[in-house]
């Protein structure tokens, strides 16, 4: 039985190796790790075995799906590094000697929190990752616990690219790629995973004074043994008061997300109204800013992690709605309009 694991191995080696763009890189991931891959059909043989032939059988499939599983990802970041390297070589040639005018714009609003937020977490330990606006079905949806169909894809209306990839609705799809690239310091050198990851996510939303469909978010997450909720509320406490510089208000709401268990909506007094209620906040007086959780067994069972001696929590931050409790801003469109009136108020902050 060995020599159908290695065959198959060798047959996986040989068609990666003549794969060279996203697309043909998630047909080959599907057809051997997918519900009906290859590697998943090697499971049918073991009805014919003896017990002890399905254990040792059925460890060779599982390091088989292991070495698969971390070639794709391999194959991934070689595609992308490559793809970097074809636009950095389409980019005009620029003189770096001329001098700087260094009196000249000033930074963004969001890019100032995300700044700000970076440093925070930084001092608390956690690594600033960054992650790939273009992802794949199974990165922003699949390894989150949200497999094709599934009723949640409706809480987020995708746009979808000719290949087959998806422009990414959460920063959430970075998990999966982040949980794999610490997992090994976690289990062997007992490394808590804790890293930040910040970026633009795209949704076909319709807009309005608080929805964008292109908005901003920074996704946290930490892994370890005995992690609980009561460490996500510290981390989220200590993070708003740096930021606004005083105490906030804050509420937690039950709230479902596929990808945690249990799952929370973490809502802040509105800082535009007071929490009197205005069109920001919908006149709640509560604007809705980090959903969060436990990460769901799942999740961390694809990214590598055993969740039956790890657990760890998951936030989402609002990068956008947070810039608006920070400045003032009333109307979140005003953020990706380019209008200098709105944006030039904050040329002191650089």
């Amino acid at each position: 039985m060995s020599e159908k694991t290695t065959q198959l191995r060798e047959s996986f080696v040989s068609a990666l190796s003549a794969v060279d763009n996203m697309e043909a890189l998630e047909a080959i991931r599907v057809e051997y790790l997918g519900k009906k891959g290859l590697v998943t059909e090697l499971l049918k043989d073991m009805k014919n075995l003896s017990p002890e032939e399905k254990k040792t059988f059925g460890q060779a499939v599982n390091v088989l799906k292991e070495e698969v599983t971390e070639m794709v990802a391999g194959k991934r970041e070689e595609i992308k590094q490559a793809e970097i390297e074809r636009e950095n070589n389409l980019m005009p040639e620029f003189d770096i000697s001329a001098p700087a005018n260094l009196d000249r714009g000033s930074y963004h609003p969001i890019t100032l929190v995300q700044r700000q937020c970076e440093e925070i977490f930084r001092s608390m330990g956690f690594a600033v990752e960054d992650y790939s606006e273009i992802v794949t079905d199974y990165e922003c949806f699949e390894a989150l616990n949200i497999p094709k169909n599934h009723p949640a894809r409706d809480m987020q209306d995708t746009y979808y690219l000719e290949n087959g990839q998806l422009l990414k609705s959460h920063t959430s799809a970075a998990q999966n790629a982040i949980y794999k690239k610490y997992k090994d310091a976690l289990i062997n050198e007992s490394k808590p995973i804790k890293a930040i990851f910040p970026g633009r996510c795209f949704r076909n939303e319709a807009t309005d004074a608080c929805h964008e469909n292109t908005f901003f978010q920074m996704e946290g997450v930490m892994v370890d043994k005995n992690i609980s909720i009561s460490n996500l509320i510290f981390f989220m406490k200590t993070m708003l008061s740096e930021v606004f510089q005083k105490d906030i208000k804050v509420r937690l709401r039950p709230g479902f997300f596929p990808f945690v268990e249990p799952g929370f909506e973490l809502d802040i007094s509105c800082l535009i109204c007071g929490g009197e209620g205005c069109a920001s906040c919908k006149h709640s007086g509560w604007l809705e800013l980090c959903p969060c959780g436990m990460i769901h067994p799942e999740v961390l069972r694809a990214g590598g992690i055993d969740p039956e001696e790890y657990t760890g929590f998951a936030f989402g931050l609002g990068l956008t709605r947070l810039a608006m409790m920070k400045y003032g801003v009333k109307d979140i469109r005003d953020l990706n309009s380019g209008s200098l009136k709105v944006l030039s108020q904050f040329t002191d902050d650089k």
